[in-house]
């Protein structure tokens, strides 16, 4: 399991992922990496664009973490990270940026 997400990207299928009031697990194409922007470290988490109540708690939370799965195995725990942006990429995906607190 890997401590950082590194720039390269981590394709998982399942996420289980803790926001303040919201618990969920979600399936699908689900990607995870690091980037830096203004020499700062965030971690970018691209999510299926789930239910629309999930998506609200997640707008509103000030901080989450998550775990990445694929085929039954952890590939990377987050630390709990505040919330820095939460949008849309070019397909519809929820991006959610965040850095450790």
């Amino acid at each position: 399991m890997r401590t950082f997400p590194g720039t390269h990207p981590i394709k998982a299928d399942t996420v289980h992922l803790t926001a303040d009031t919201l618990s969920v697990s979600m399936t699908g194409s689900i990607t995870c990496q690091g980037i830096l922007r203004h020499g700062l470290g965030f971690v970018e988490l691209a999510l299926p664009d789930a239910d629309p109540q999930q998506r609200r708690a997640l707008e509103r939370a000030a901080q989450y973490e998550f775990e990445l799965w694929r085929g039954g195995a952890c590939l990377y725990q987050s630390p709990p990270l505040r919330v820095h942006e939460i949008r849309r990429d070019s397909i519809g995906a929820l991006v959610v940026t965040g850095a450790p607190r």
